[in-house]
This record gives structure tokens, sequence and C-alpha cells, in this order.
């Protein structure tokens, strides 16, 4: 069946291709800050755990966010590890960082996020998209202030 909600479909494609990006890049984001979780150490052991546990948590809630929306659209959701690979521009660690450069890694990986998002805007507003605009609109505030909160960490 047709999909009529007053977005053509090419319009419709480069969104859900731009979230198609922000999803990897939250999926990503999701799978650093949990690994994070599991193997911070330090004298702010017990803070970093419990702030890492929150900002998964959320982040497992927003990708389902994000994949519904590209559903909504009318086109598949990306959902592998070789697909978010291709999409992401967070880089995998290679290494087991200490936690300050965990944080470091995760502010960076916040602000990604963040510039991901930003980026579609323009095409969404274009298109009128609201729904979109309001998923997007959401993810940065919630990234900015994540990465507010860790940028301090290393004042």
């Amino acid at each position: 069946m047709d999909i009529n909600i007053g977005i053509d479909t090419p319009h419709r494609q480069a969104i859900a291709t731009g979230l198609s990006r922000l999803l990897a890049d939250s999926y990503t984001l999701y799978l650093k800050t949990h690994n994070y979780h599991w193997n911070v150490t330090g004298p702010m052991f017990s803070t970093l755990h419990l702030m890492f546990e929150a900002q998964y948590t959320e982040l497992a809630l927003a990708v389902d966010a994000i994949a519904e929306r590209i559903r909504a659209l009318g086109f598949p959701a990306p959902g592998s590890y070789r697909e978010f690979a291709a999409l992401t521009r967070i880089p995998e660690d290679t290494d087991k960082p200490d936690a300050k450069e965990m944080i470091r890694r995760l502010v960076l990986g916040q602000e990604q996020v963040v510039r991901t998002a930003r980026e579609l805007l323009p095409l969404v507003d274009e298109s009128r998209d609201e729904p979109t605009a309001d998923v997007l609109t959401q993810r940065m505030q919630l990234h900015e202030k994540n990465a507010w909160m860790l940028r301090v960490l290393l004042e």
C-alpha cells in the first residue's frame, strides 16, 4: 500500500537515510557507554558506573524511537553491527581506556549524535516533517545535556 502522509517518496527516503545514520550513531554510543559501565575503574567508579547506566538505558529507548520513525516513513531500519559500522561516525574502541579517557570519548560521542541530528534538520524542515523534527530536537537536547554533564567531570 502506498504511503500518503504529505511527504513525497524521495524526501521520505532521504529523511530515512539520515535517521539511519542517527540510529547507527546512537546504537554505537549505546554500546560504548554500556561497555564503559561494565569496565570503569578508579576513584570515580560509583559515580561513573551509575551515570553510564542512566545514559545507556536512555539510549536503549532512543534507538527504538528512531527505528520506529524510519519504519513509519516506509523504509527498513538498519539493525546489524555491519550496517551500524558502515553508517556511524563514532569510532569503535581498540583499547581499554581509563575512566578519564572514557569520559572524553563519551563527550565526543554525545556531540557526534548532536551533529548527526542537526545535519538532518534542514531537510526535515523543508519537508514539513514535524514528527521527525520532534525526534531530532529531543535527541539534540538530551545529548547536549549529557555532553555537558560529562565535560564538567574533566574540568
